[in-house]
């Protein structure tokens, strides 16, 4: 199975390709949609919808996988990455994605088997799971890598949305 593991955002939006084949990982790609402050945000989405649609076109995935949305304190903030989300779960389904959607508490007890781990504790298992000598700078990236792991350990117990 190909999974394409997306960490939302509107300035970074992390993203891997991993394939799961034989209960083994297989760290295909990963990086960051980077999108700038001063530019628009229209023009923001945008540059989110065409790089994700080329990685997409690259890879072939066959499902996405996605962190559900938190909220934090700054409405302003949690209104502009629903909106980047919502131009993600569209770039997916026009690609015909089966996708799929997960709590930071279920990314964290697939990853690590303990749902309140923390960040640190994610990113060893990541490293582990996916045997990488060193993981990427954003953390953005590696959370990623911890949805798709996340969505290869739920699969079939999993709901498309």
């Amino acid at each position: 199975m190909r999974i394409l593991g997306i960490d939302p955002g509107f300035a970074i939006t992390g993203y891997s390709i991993i394939d799961y084949i034989g209960n083994k990982f297989y760290l295909r790609t990963s990086g960051a949609v980077l999108t700038e402050a001063k530019t628009s945000f229209p023009l923001r989405l945008e540059k989110i919808y065409y790089e994700l649609n080329n990685i997409i076109n690259e890879y072939k995935p066959e499902a996405m996988s996605i962190e559900e949305l938190f909220f934090n304190n700054n409405a302003k903030t949690a209104i502009n990455v629903a909106q980047a989300r919502g131009v993600i779960l569209m770039t997916a389904r026009i690609n015909k994605l089966d996708i799929f959607e997960y709590t930071p508490l279920q990314i964290k007890q697939a990853v690590t088997g303990y749902g309140r781990a923390d960040k640190m504790q994610v990113q060893r298992m990541v490293k582990m799971i996916l045997n990488e000598e060193k993981l990427p700078k954003l953390d953005d990236i590696t959370d990623s890598m911890a949805i798709a792991i996340c969505h290869a350990h739920s699969a079939k117990f999993a709901e498309k949305l």
